[in-house]
């Protein structure tokens, strides 16, 4: 979890430039704190304290919660843009011993991280945007997340990672498309492989190899395209191999409609869903 506090348009130069200017403060959240410390500590050799950091299990909604606050608290009050970057790799979701007796429960600690996780998050944003006033840009906050190009194509080997990651697609596609009607955006950036821990380094090696890798930066740049005046909201963007090639940020849209009655459909299922989002 990220949670960024700016003025104006400044933020813009931050992302670009990873150096701290005056008025904007973030405040990072990871599992792993010392990690999140080494961060806060690179932001902060200027000697301004624009960053502070805690620590949390993304699974769990009272450490998210009482994180957030912390969060809330260090940026004074407001938060204008939060992101949700935690997430994990498949795993073997259920063993293959037609041996065994009995029926073993599947592991879905990714669907844990990467979607429940994700939405923990992206609520704990949003109700803390609703509370909030338009910025100068018209907007009480902006969400992003990290997401993948599996969800948008198919793994038969990662299943689970796939559905996660179609899952966060499907979210931000549907619901990215409403909260623009309170004053807030939710994107999605969908990397191919970039060079992360969360997988092994022998992994990224071969795919570099054969220029297969996509550049990590290509993440940071696709978000820094949404910040400021931006307005859009419930997109995906693909990032890929072929980033410095002249391809860059591909904004990657969900299939049409069959038919125009498939549309009306999808027209009337809006407003009935609407009254789940107003004020009581």
């Amino acid at each position: 979890m990220l949670g960024v506090k700016e003025d104006d348009d400044e933020i813009e130069a931050a992302t670009t430039s990873y150096t701290p200017l005056p008025n904007i403060k973030v405040f990072i959240a990871d599992q792993n704190a010392s990690g999140a410390e080494a961060v806060v500590a690179e932001l902060n050799k200027s000697g301004q304290g624009m960053a502070q950091s805690g620590q949390l299990d993304v699974r769990d909604w009272n450490q998210q919660a009482k994180v957030f606050g912390q969060a809330i608290h260090a940026l004074g009050g407001r938060i204008d843009y939060v992101y949700s970057i935690a997430g994990i790799n498949e795993r073997r979701w259920i063993d293959n011993n037609p041996s065994a007796e009995g029926f073993q429960a599947p592991d879905l600690s990714v669907l844990d991280v990467d979607v429940t996780g994700l939405m923990y998050t992206v609520s704990l944003a949003v109700q803390q945007f609703r509370r909030q006033d338009k910025d100068s840009n018209g907007f009480r906050g902006k969400i992003g997340c990290v997401a993948s190009v599996c969800g948008f194509y198919c793994c038969p080997t990662l299943p689970i990672y796939t559905a996660a990651k179609h899952a966060v697609v499907g979210f931000v596609r549907s619901y990215g498309k409403w909260l623009p009607e309170e004053g807030i955006t939710f994107n999605a950036v969908c990397p191919n492989v970039v060079r992360t821990n969360i997988s092994t380094p022998a992994f990224y090696d071969s795919l570099e190899k054969v220029n297969l890798l996509t550049p990590l930066e290509s993440v940071p740049d696709a978000f820094e395209k949404l910040l400021g005046a931006n307005k859009d909201s419930g997109e995906c963007y693909e990032t890929g191999p072929n980033y410095h090639k002249g391809q860059g940020v591909l904004q990657t849209r969900g299939p049409p409609f069959v038919d125009d009655e498939s549309a009306k459909v999808f027209d009337m299922l809006y407003a009935r869903g609407k009254p789940l989002h107003l004020p009581k």
